[in-house]
């Protein structure tokens, strides 16, 4: 919620080329309590000063030497890109109001100014000002959370690889078509795949390939194979499937051992 206080401190600008129009809108500000006002005559000065300030709120007198209003409106859009444009234009011109809106002006006072209606605009621009502010700050907070979010997430799953490593001899995993998409260690020898004229068990092989078909996980699952010069190697593995967050098959990963020293004694 928007407090009377939080509008009342609102940061303003008053820009019109007649020094008694600033004084009487300055006053009638004051008077009723706004603690934040800048004032310049020169149409020149108001990109960059909101530029510095980030004004809440700006009053802008359309016909100006030098620099009109609606070129100080353009100005002002390429300042502020997508964010919401708090620009309240004063005019005496009924024909102005229209390119005034659509040039990206918010709301007006005609000349000469009702202060009561003044007021009353001010008071509502600066809300619908504040209130896009907050939720600008939120959604700067929530971008922040989730790059905090994303940051740990990263760091754990750096943590499982290692983890992953360190507890095994190689580590896989395979898309929904088969394909290995990340591996470590000799994984491709291991699970058979450049087998340079070795042979798999049989038995253990296929109880491998019959888990990662029926898409079921496995645990410490051993097979062997005949190494070309006749020696034979034991293999102890373990897999579960992926599944997306809706419940879609995206694929395997697993771990595995040479365990043949194990095996032997």
């Amino acid at each position: 919620m928007i407090s009377n206080t939080d509008i009342l401190q609102g940061k303003i600008l008053i820009v019109d080329d007649l020094a008694a129009n600033v004084r009487l809108l300055e006053q009638m500000l004051r008077g009723v309590g706004y603690t934040h006002i800048d004032t310049t005559m020169d149409s020149r000065e108001v990109c960059a000063l909101h530029s510095q300030n980030h004004y809440d709120l700006i009053l802008l007198d359309l016909m100006m030497p030098a620099m009109d209003g609606f070129a100080v409106l353009e100005g002002l859009k390429a300042i502020e890109a997508d964010r919401y444009l708090s620009v309240l234009v004063i005019t005496a011109q009924p024909g102005h109001k229209l390119r005034a809106l659509q040039a990206g002006a918010k709301d007006f006072i005609s000349k000469p100014i009702d202060l009561v209606e003044a007021k009353a605009r001010i008071h509502n621009m600066l809300e619908v000002r504040l209130l896009y502010r907050q939720i600008e700050d939120h959604n700067r907070q929530l971008e922040q959370k989730v790059l905090e979010r994303t940051a740990e997430l990263r760091t754990s799953e750096e943590r499982f690889h290692r983890f992953t490593e360190l507890s095994s001899d190689w580590y896989w995993e395979q898309d929904a078509s088969g394909r290995y998409t990340e591996l470590s260690g000799p994984a491709l020898e291991m699970l058979g795949i450049h087998q340079d004229g070795a042979g798999d068990n049989d038995a253990g092989r296929a109880a491998l390939e019959a888990n990662i078909a029926a898409r079921r996980p496995f645990l410490d699952l051993i097979y062997s194979r005949t190494n070309a010069d006749g020696s034979r190697q034991f293999f102890q593995v373990s897999g579960e499937p992926i599944f997306s967050p809706t419940g879609r098959y995206t694929g395997y990963r697993g771990i595995g051992m040479d365990v043949t020293g194990r095996q032997a004694a």
